[in-house]
């Protein structure tokens, strides 16, 4: 029983289920939206949840697998223990459950687009490549400076609209414009990942877009995504895009304050906590964020 309980942790270690709230804040988002605009199933909801969670297990399986197998990961790394990087997993079963999760992504995908044709066609067969390139392939989009935009594309625009879309078989400026204060809140977690790396991305030869700005400009990235997520539930009210209970997300300002001031003054393990908090915040955002919008219905 022993070993079984640490074989399960071994692989808990391995999908990072602190990343999970970044894959669910945009499909809550989404739902929110067509639930304004009166149209939801909780079915496809689920199911829309639960292939962002695949997705992004599969990203992190990729991102263990890949990054071990291209010599990034050493015994310098700041970050989270890799289980391939470490010896806990051996590459092959992490590689095997990497292609697991796709598979079933894949599936789900199937019975999805069943549902929203198309569209969800497009976004299911770019979102599984892209969650391979994002790593592995001959140009990983990880190592070219290309992360925080395709995390922003596929957790913001992507993810919302095309849960919305699901839900509602249209697209509407209003799901687009709720799709970028969640976008550049996920983004910041990266930001904070690539931040904390930067040492060893840059000695490894991994170019990241924290180690093509530098340390100054990371920082500034993320404090115009942190603060500009706060700005655009403002100038939705203001544009009268939605109502005043689009202004919710303001409750979660006091939680984004410590985060912006670690990230001014400190560097190197403590951003890890800063990392899971970015993620809790992007949650926390996006929950009042979809209640402002539900609630500003009719």
């Amino acid at each position: 029983m022993e070993q079984d309980i640490t074989n399960f942790k071994k692989w808990q270690l391995a999908a990072r289920p602190k990343t999970l709230p970044a894959a669910a804040a945009p499909v809550i988002t989404g739902a929110a939206c067509a639930i304004h605009d009166g149209s939801f199933s909780f079915l496809i909801f689920l199911a829309a949840l639960l292939g962002a969670f695949l997705l992004q297990i599969s990203v992190n399986l990729a991102n263990d697998y890949f990054d071990f197998k291209n010599h990034i990961d050493t015994e310098d790394r700041l970050g989270p223990l890799r289980v391939t990087q470490s010896g806990l997993i051996k590459p092959g079963a992490v590689r095997n459950a990497m292609i697991l999760t796709l598979f079933l992504a894949f599936i789900l995908g199937l019975w999805l687009i069943k549902s929203g044709g198309m569209p969800i066609l497009i976004i299911v067969i770019v979102s599984l490549i892209c969650a391979l390139g994002y790593s592995g392939g001959p140009y990983p989009i990880a190592s070219n400076g290309l992360g925080e935009l395709f995390v922003f594309i596929f957790f913001g625009p992507v993810a919302v609209c095309g849960t919305y879309y699901l839900l509602t078989h249209t697209l509407s400026f209003k799901a687009v414009a709720a799709s970028l204060p969640v976008g550049f809140l996920i983004t910041a977690v990266m930001v904070v990942n690539n931040l904390r790396d930067i040492d060893t991305d840059a000695k490894a030869g991994k170019r990241t877009l924290a180690v093509i700005l530098g340390k100054a400009g990371t920082k500034t990235e993320y404090f115009i995504l942190v603060l500009g997520a706060y700005l655009i539930p403002a100038c939705l009210f203001a544009f009268k895009v939605y109502s005043f209970f689009i202004l919710l997300p303001l409750v979660s300002m006091p939680q984004a304050f410590p985060l912006l001031a670690v990230i001014s003054e400190k560097k190197g393990p403590i951003l890890n906590e800063t990392l899971a908090g970015t993620a809790r915040l992007a949650l926390v955002y996006s929950i009042l964020f979809s209640l402002g919008i539900i609630l500003g219905t009719g």
